[in-house]
């Protein structure tokens, strides 16, 4: 490779580094190519796959300002470039793990701060974005419901009580 093929390598990972909401490190040793391909798919158009040289990437993630990835570097080496939900890339990553052990998830910084593979791994575990707005919807809806109820009770308890005194009356008379 030369020399300014590399520099623009650099520069396009730098790129990819600062655009990113998240970056994931995995080691594809033993992987087939169908089987990367098959990951890319997987992990949807919002995240790019990507078989990095390590040399490179390392230089690449110091002049992005992400010291944290400093020493992840070592082996085949391929990063996930999340620009859309964390979750759902670390959900992709995990679940593709699971059926081809030869993917091993490495770390990686989410927000300029280093990410262990438990961290992924806890990720992966949340619920999507949709699904938390929703419950969170539906709790503040609960909540208005409640509100609503309390400030229309005492009007409520007040016309059943004039209607029971009237009841009383007529009963009375």
């Amino acid at each position: 490779m030369a020399r300014s093929d590399k520099a623009a390598a650099v520069a396009e990972l730098t790129e990819s580094f600062r655009s990113s909401h998240a970056a994931v490190l995995t080691e594809y040793r033993g992987l087939t190519v169908q089987q990367l391909q098959d990951l890319r798919t997987a992990l949807g158009a919002e995240t790019q796959y990507t078989v990095v040289k390590n040399k490179l990437c390392a230089i690449a993630a110091k002049e992005a300002g992400l010291e944290a990835l400093e020493g992840q570097f070592t082996g085949p080496t391929a990063v996930a470039f999340v620009q859309g939900d964390i979750v759902d890339a670390a959900k992709g990553l995990r679940d593709f793990a699971k059926d081809n052990p030869a993917l091993v998830i490495k770390g990686g910084i989410m927000d300029g701060a280093a990410i262990s593979v438990d961290d992924v791994n806890k990720l992966a575990d949340l619920e999507s974005r949709e699904v938390l707005l929703a419950k969170a919807a539906g709790a503040m809806k609960a909540k208005l419901h409640q509100a609503a109820y309390v400030f229309t009770a005492p009007a409520s308890k007040a016309a059943r009580t004039i209607d029971a005194l009237r009841d009383k009356q007529q009963a009375a008379a």
